[in-house]
């Protein structure tokens, strides 16, 4: 069968990878990576044939990643980073070849091989980063911004280190080549801006109208895969092609049906190159190596990721950001295979140290998720140890944080949360670690915090002692519990409502201290069930007498509660007891034409008269010589027993 055979195997392969990886909780790509490797030709047994060919098509993944990639990429979303992007990515990436070069020279290596294993080592893993930040769900953070800025920028630096590195022996005859290759790349840039900001989405507006959804995913696949191919014709990247491809249809109508579509096929084309990774792996090599092999990554990792850390604090971000970057990018990036292949091939490169650039290509991108997952645990441990580092706050008001109320998670829900208060003209701080969010907040005007709303310098910018109340808006559990937690701990009078996703996350809250969960898929569903009981007519008071004994049982069984526990509860839900009817009175009610100390009514019913609406009009708490008319719509308040019996007042 060919190529379809070997497709066959690394499907089957990496499947069985992505499970053992999921459970041991680690990134699918260490399981993909892992499968390339046994059925990779070093090491016998179910193997697969065609490697070059399947390498082939593990480009399609770099370039469906990439332009998944600029789908989601705004220039605006660049703004805040683009000093470190356009000037920081450069300085590293001279910093880490002259790096790599000492390195080169330490392990007896020669001149020409030592510079490029710097051009080489320079670059990190656009698919391994992009990857292991959508796992821990790190995408839209102030450091994922930065990363991503210095990402581009190694991209594109691709080109030239492709030509700069084989004229290393003859510096001034690739001068000429590196200039066309320049040109061609501002030239593609200004067609693509100019001329295909206009034309792909008027494209992809008429094929749209076509009401085809297989048409629409073949043509926005075929517009990244197709521009990619076309910078390739040109001498350029591949992948380049492609992101830029997205970038230019992010800013369309039809940009977010785009990216969704295309998730799915970028997702299968990944699997496929991270598997051809695991391909090129030699264990034997590894194992007579193992040494060296380590010591080359060890090298790289400190000295490349110190120096992403210190150009990334050089240009003014702290707190977490340059620890972020410094354990997140140290690795060798995929482009490494590509250059390592023109050096091997051209005489630059022996096969031993081919061999030990690949490997250590191999482990750095393995590391990455697990070196990566310690960016928090490490800055807590530094924080605990070094003094605070100022807060980020935005739109704070003049008289200080006082009686507030704080909200932990600036999304969706944290800003509907944000705006009702904002028009009760209750006071309050939002906290937010998602850069994207935090630049919707401030926008919008409410005051805010950049950071992680578990560390304790985060409560003190937030004055927490003060607060009246917080809320966690967060739909992450892990990082709810850690925040109830820490909170609890030091203000264990703090009322807390937060969000859960069942019972059991609702229970364990409670334990932690928790004054209320809200779990919003109930809220969903009772809210649905409520729309259609209207739309069947059924009568308010008995849909809102459904749904508050719904939320009662779900929230706190009475069975689970202790006597005390059973007061307080219905202490805090003393609304829940009585029940708030509006009775519409038609020619025939006899309280038309009756006042209210005619009728009696709180004698004979024990309902309360708390307002009437007459004509647009609304009349609060009315006198006793109020007179009813036909029309008016009258609130009563009274237990559900008593307001039922309200239509027997004659």
């Amino acid at each position: 069968m060919g190529i379809a055979a070997d497709i066959v195997i690394i499907v089957l392969a990496a499947l069985c990878g992505g499970f053992l990886a999921h459970l041991a909780r680690q990134p699918l790509i260490l399981g993909y990576i892992l499968a390339g490797v046994l059925i990779g030709p070093f090491t016998g047994g179910i193997t697969v044939s065609g490697v070059h060919h399947i390498e082939k098509l593990a480009e399609i993944g770099v370039a469906l990643l990439l332009f998944a990639l600029g789908l989601e990429f705004s220039l605006k979303e660049l703004r805040p980073v683009r000093k470190i992007a356009l000037l920081g990515a450069p300085l590293q990436i001279l910093l880490t070849i002259g790096f790599g070069y000492l390195i080169g020279l330490y392990l007896g290596w020669g001149r020409v091989s030592s510079l490029w294993l710097g051009g080489l080592i320079s670059l990190s893993s656009t698919m391994v980063i992009l990857k292991t930040l959508m796992s821990q769900g790190m995408m839209g953070t102030l450091s994922s911004r930065v990363m991503i800025g210095i990402l581009i920028v190694q991209d594109l630096a691709v080109v030239p280190l492709m030509i700069l590195l084989p004229q290393v022996s003859d510096p001034a005859a690739g001068m000429p080549i590196l200039g066309v290759a320049l040109l061609k790349s501002v030239g593609f840039l200004a067609l693509m801006f100019v001329l295909g900001a206009r034309l792909l989405p008027w494209l992809l507006a008429h094929i749209a109208r076509w009401n085809s959804r297989e048409l629409f995913v073949l043509s926005i696949t075929a517009i990244g895969l197709g521009v990619g191919y076309g910078t390739y014709l040109l001498g350029l990247s591949f992948a380049l092609g492609a992101f830029v491809a997205g970038m230019v249809l992010s800013e369309s109508d039809y940009g977010h049906q785009a990216l969704s579509d295309i998730i799915p096929l970028r997702d299968l084309f990944s699997l496929l190159f991270f598997t051809s990774v695991g391909m090129l792996l030699d264990p034997q090599f590894l194992l007579n190596n193992w040494v060296g092999v380590l010591q080359l990554v060890l090298l790289i990792a400190i000295g490349k990721g110190l120096i992403l850390a210190l150009t990334t604090r050089a240009f003014g971000y702290g707190n977490v950001v340059p620890l972020a970057v410094g354990l997140g990018m140290f690795q060798i990036g995929e482009f490494s295979f590509v250059l390592g292949q023109v050096g091997f091939s051209g005489g630059f490169l022996s096969r031993t140290e081919h061999s030990f650039i690949l490997s250590a290509t191999i482990l750095s991108m393995l590391l990455t998720p697990l070196i990566s997952g310690l960016t928090v645990p490490l800055y807590r441990l530094k924080k605990r140890y070094s003094k605070a580092e100022a807060i980020a706050t935005f739109n704070l008001p003049a008289e200080g944080l006082h009686q507030h109320i704080v909200i932990a998670g600036g999304g969706r829900v944290g800003q509907h949360i944000a705006r009702l208060l904002s028009q009760v003209e209750v006071s309050f701080i939002i906290i937010e670690m998602n850069h994207n969010r935090l630049e919707e907040c401030k926008k919008q005007g409410f005051p805010a915090i950049y950071g992680d709303a578990s560390q304790e310098v985060v409560f003190d910018a937030a004055n927490l002692s003060e607060a009246q109340q917080l809320l966690i808006t967060l739909p992450n559990i892990i990082s709810t519990e850690s925040i109830v937690r820490q909170v609890h701990a030091r203000y264990p009078g703090l009322n807390m409502v937060v969000r859960a996703e069942g019972v059991e996350q609702m229970q364990a809250l409670y334990a932690d201290g928790v004054y209320m969960v809200i779990l919003p898929e109930l809220e969903a569903g009772l809210e649905i069930a409520r729309q259609a009981l209207l739309h069947l007519k059924i009568p308010i008071p008995i849909i809102q007498r459904y749904t508050d004994a719904l939320r009662r049982d779900h929230y706190h069984p009475a069975s689970e509660m202790s006597k005390d526990h059973q007061e307080i509860r219905l202490l805090k839900n003393a609304p829940d007891l009585l029940e708030l009817n509006w009775e519409r009175l038609g020619n025939e009610n006899p309280m038309v034409g009756q006042s209210i100390r005619a009728l009696d009514i709180r004698r004979s019913s024990g309902v309360s008269v708390v307002g009437v609406l007459r004509e647009g009009c609304f009349t609060a708490n009315p006198p006793a010589d109020f007179v009813f008319d036909m029309g008016d719509l009258v609130a009563l308040l009274g237990t559900r027993q008593q307001c039922a019996g309200i239509g027997q007042i004659s």
